[in-house]
């Protein structure tokens, strides 16, 4: 059986890091950098790298930064961020990323997922979804840094985005989102119980308990978080040895 992941995540807006709170609210919490040698020397399982204002602004990500972190660090890197082509792709694979998340260009550029999985391998190919829930308690996909509606189901488009050939799901809460208040574990278990490949869960973490429950109740394959991590004394370590301890399998 695959080891469950605990994934920190890093939020960048002009070369800096931040940290939102439902997509929004902005608040700096340092350097790419610095953060990502700590969660290094700390092990981490995986590192997501996303350039919130990239598709914003209709501009690829801060490659010099990705390639800085390949450079120093030797855990797998997935880098997403204004990422429209596959050329982009390329690009980022050659600065040192492992794994790329595509969500705007994922949905608007017709074969993107397709032409990608089959140019780099599935593994290599992240679909970031981004969700809100709305009034009627039903879900929709939101791009462009959760600005603009699509009018999409998540579980459909995660169907549809594995079929594609999508080798992973990253599914984020923008309800959630920097609150931590718990992940919403309906909406992540709707979407693991609808693919076959790995969901790494995002949004509102807030527990060492989250993480399990992320896990075990939702099914998620990882659980990503940041806030935990920059705002509170709990660590990736911290995080691996309750998970131990409570019999999740998790890498020792």
């Amino acid at each position: 059986m695959l080891k469950k992941r605990i994934i920190p995540s890093l939020l960048l807006k002009d070369s800096r890091m931040v940290k939102t709170i439902r997509f929004d609210q902005y608040r700096d919490t340092g350097h790419p950098i610095t953060a990502a040698r700590i969660y290094d020397a700390q092990r981490v399982d995986e590192l997501v790298v996303l350039d919130i204002f990239a598709s914003r602004e209709n501009r690829g990500i801060f490659s010099d930064i990705v390639a800085h972190m390949s450079e120093e660090c030797f855990m797998p890197l997935c880098v997403g961020g204004g990422i429209r082509t596959i050329e982009d792709i390329r690009m980022l694979l050659g600065r040192g990323a492992d794994k790329v998340a595509i969500n705007t260009a994922a949905v608007e550029c017709d074969g993107l997922i397709r032409n990608a999985s089959q140019a780099f391998g599935s593994s290599t190919i992240v679909v970031s979804i981004d969700v809100r829930r709305k009034e009627n308690d039903r879900y929709e996909v939101f791009i462009r840094g959760g600005t603009e509606a699509t009018g999409l189901d998540p579980v459909f488009w995660a169907k549809k985005a594995e079929k594609l050939g999508a080798g992973e799901i990253f599914l984020t809460s923008i309800d959630r989102d920097g609150t931590m208040s718990g992940l919403d574990i309906p909406l992540i278990h709707a979407v693991v119980a609808a693919v076959t490949i790995p969901v790494i869960a995002s949004g509102g973490v807030g527990t060492l308990d989250d993480f399990r429950i992320g896990m075990e109740d939702g099914g998620a394959s990882a659980v990503s978080a940041a806030s935990i991590f920059h705002f509170t004394d709990q660590s990736p370590i911290k995080v691996r040895k309750y998970l131990v301890d409570r019999g999740v399998n998790v890498r020792a």
